[in-house]
């Protein structure tokens, strides 16, 4: 072959190397090595491919596929997925009046009148629902301000040109919190064409809001760019969610044990105890004995001041915001720890419900769709997971809100039902009220 012809193909190479890399850097994280390279045939590129390809619910190759390149490919948000950024992000606004303004720049693809009523549509999303109200300001110190900018334009997260990062937007809190950026190199459209901006406002509006990506391809959190039907743009993983983060009780939460809707967030033995957690109110029920002790969890755990999502074991941990706490005889034990500790993927910010199987002493660890095992004999994720909830549990089709193993059985805590699981059949062999576990 001529030189420059191979010259020219190792141009292109290189060229494709780097935006491979800029990929996983800016989304799953890669890390540049002590010297700034970045080998494709290393450990740490292989590791954050199959987080990707794990995340998009891809064969898990830790190879560069046709199927991976497609979707490496595809216009996108430009919030990463396995992380938030974290320097400048809260977990959600404060208040339920949230204000915004425009915007330093309009683009020029559509008229200032167009843009200004998709951009009230889409806040118009969010607050159907949820207990939100959005108010346009004309003052400098609105909670969300909006604007089209393009390549490098101040926050540190410059824009890439036409398609690739489409938007961007930061979570709650002061300073650029909520600040919501489009890429006006982009063709923004009120149709079909170019890309949709009342749907792309939508998605980064959620973000602005506090809420993560999610992995599924019908949720409006979903990273990728999708054409969604204007009149069902939120999916009920998204309604559920943004009423989770904003619910109207929160702070007066019915407490009331034997509602025929109580829902619970964890639920652990510890001791001759059982605990059910439920956003920060605890129930303590022990086995000998029919009365309940209750209370904010703070008045059993005095440094445990947020919500639970998870528990297991008698020295169990919980899990809240990415981190969990060790817990002996109702005693914190040391300092509050990085979920990761667990050897998830970087991307897993929560767990939804974990449970100790004593027989196996594997712990599993339930996440959306899709689940983990933990040897707790050698400390490391059992190979080849993570797997379906549906493969591994038949019958059970739903997001798992809390587990606990008893007397040979794991019973699975859905909204306000239990399903009584046989382990090793594979099978649900009964189902009750989450209520009747508190003697209702």
């Amino acid at each position: 072959l001529p030189l420059c012809f191979i010259q020219l193909l190792l141009f292109f190479c290189f060229v494709f190397h780097c935006v491979l890399c800029d990929y996983l850097q800016q989304y799953y994280n890669l890390k540049n090595d002590p010297l700034g390279r970045i080998k494709r045939s290393g450990p740490s590129f292989t590791s954050k491919v199959k987080d990707m390809q794990i995340f998009f619910g891809l064969n898990v190759t830790g190879t560069l596929d046709s199927d991976t390149l497609e979707v490496m490919r595809s216009p996108r948000c430009g919030v990463p997925d396995v992380e938030e950024y974290s320097h400048i992000q809260g977990m959600r606004w404060n208040k339920n009046v949230i204000t915004y303004r425009y915007i330093l720049w309009y683009t020029r693809d559509l008229p200032r009148s167009t843009v200004d009523s998709l951009i009230e549509s889409a806040f118009s999303v969010w607050a159907r629902a949820s207990s939100l109200t959005f108010v346009r300001s004309n003052t400098h110190n609105a909670d969300i301000m909006v604007e089209f900018v393009t390549y490098a334009h101040g926050d540190l997260f410059p824009f890439d040109g036409p398609r690739g990062t489409l938007a961007h937007a930061f979570g709650p809190g002061s300073g650029v919190g909520g600040d919501t950026h489009f890429d006006d190199s982009e063709h923004w459209t009120a149709g079909e064409a170019g890309f949709n901006l009342f749907v792309v406002a939508a998605h980064e509006f959620g973000h602005a809001l506090g809420l993560k990506h999610s992995r599924n391809p019908e949720s409006l959190m979903y990273p990728n760019y999708k054409a969604f039907n204007p009149a069902n743009l939120l999916s009920s993983e998204d309604v559920a969610n943004i009423k989770a983060l904003y619910s109207p009780v929160r702070g007066h939460l019915n407490n009331d044990k034997c509602a025929a809707d109580l829902t619970f967030d964890a639920v652990s033995t510890l001791g001759d105890a059982t605990f059910f957690f439920r956003e920060r109110y605890l129930w303590i029920k022990h086995n000998q004995r029919d009365d309940i002790k209750e209370g904010p969890i703070s008045n059993f755990m005095p440094k445990i001041e947020t919500s639970i999502d998870a528990a297991f074991w008698d020295i169990f941990f919980s899990w809240t915001e990415s981190i969990f706490w060790t817990v002996k005889g109702s005693r914190v034990k040391g300092k509050a720890r990085k979920l990761s500790h667990f050897g998830f993927p970087v991307w897993v910010q929560e767990v939804d419900a974990a449970v100790h199987i004593p027989k196996t002493r594997r712990t599993l660890f339930f996440v959306h769709d899709i689940y983990w095992s933990y040897n707790e004999n050698r400390k490391v994720m059992d190979f080849g997971y993570p797997k379906y909830i549906s493969e591994g549990f038949p019958g059970l089709n739903s997001t798992i809100n809390a587990a606990i193993h008893k007397d040979g059985f794991i019973y699975f805590f859905v909204g306000p039902q239990v399903y009584k699981y046989d382990y090793t059949q594979k099978h649900v062999v009964g189902v009750e009220k989450a209520n009747s576990w508190l003697g209702c």
